[in-house]
């Protein structure tokens, strides 16, 4: 995007703006072509852009085991077997340490959101003007939009709605696994006479409750305040390159400096929501007496 034609906060602006889809206050279908467009659709909205590039990062993931799967050997193993594998171990190793019941489905389910989420995360570290830059000449000479009008924003895991889901998923894992586990009784029992036990259920309903609804709410927002925080500090680098050779100079090493960095929080980050989604099954799994 040329900073010529526009000003700081513009360009922030489009930064931060995703591709949605939905429907316009005429009861037209389409995409959005400002943020305030894309306040107008509603909840129904759909970013494109958080929905094709989480698929298709998904569908990369599965690529790559099933690859690696179908070649492995018990040979000398490839250095890509080797990488696969050592990232299996590390999952396998923090499920043994986290988890205490029986259940095959949770180490795969940490392999998924561990390289998931890290692949979504490390789309941060592409160049921060690069694929909206793509979108934009995309938008402009295939389809005849105005460039302007043209957002993509690469990184899915600043946007909450990306966010939100995922932890809304694992919310509804733990729903289902305490009351699978523990019963009806059990869990209501949990949420209403615990820590005070019976004389105190309004006041355990209401700790226990709120315990329960934060772990969603926290799963959320901490990937997606952490990734769009670094995303924020990218743009506002690049915004250095057009204020003069100096400036452009130094930004350029913040810029280095700050992507060094950010691999070891995109990472960190992928580990924590995985970590937290273990033990949250955890304790879906623990029965209390």
């Amino acid at each position: 995007m040329a900073s010529e034609t526009i000003t700081s906060s513009e360009y922030i602006k489009h930064h931060l703006q995703n591709l949605t889809f939905g429907q316009h206050a005429d009861g037209t279908w389409g995409v959005a072509h400002s943020a305030e467009e894309a306040a107008e659709m509603g909840f129904w909205a759909i970013n494109l852009d958080t929905i094709g590039v989480s698929v298709f990062l998904g569908i990369l993931m599965m690529w790559f085991f099933r690859s690696v799967a179908k070649k492995a050997s018990a040979g000398i193993p490839t250095g890509t077997q080797n990488f696969a594998e050592w990232i299996m171990e590390f999952i396998d190793d923090n499920v043994r340490g986290s988890f205490s019941g029986r259940n095959p489905l949770i180490a795969p389910l940490a392999l998924t959101i561990f390289v998931w989420v890290f692949l979504m995360n490390l789309m941060d570290l592409i160049a921060i003007d690069f694929i909206p830059q793509l979108a934009m000449l995309f938008g402009e000479h295939v389809l005849g939009a105005d460039p302007h009008h043209v957002f993509f924003k690469v990184v899915p895991t600043t946007d909450p709605n990306a966010t939100f889901g995922m932890a809304f998923t694992v919310f509804a894992m733990v729903l289902y696994y305490s009351i699978k586990v523990k019963g009806w009784g059990g869990f209501a029992g949990e949420l209403t006479l615990q820590p005070f036990g019976k004389w105190g259920m309004p006041v355990n309903l209401v700790l226990e409750g709120i315990s329960l609804i934060s772990k969603p709410i926290s799963l959320a927002l901490r990937l997606f305040g952490n990734m769009y925080a670094g995303e924020m500090i990218f743009i506002l680098i690049a915004l250095m390159y057009g204020a003069g050779l100096v400036l452009a100079g130094f930004g350029g090493l913040l810029q280095i400096g700050w992507a060094i960095f950010h691999i070891l929080i995109i990472t960190l980050q992928a580990f924590i929501f995985m970590v937290l989604t273990i033990v949250y099954l955890d304790m879906a799994h623990q029965e209390h007496h």
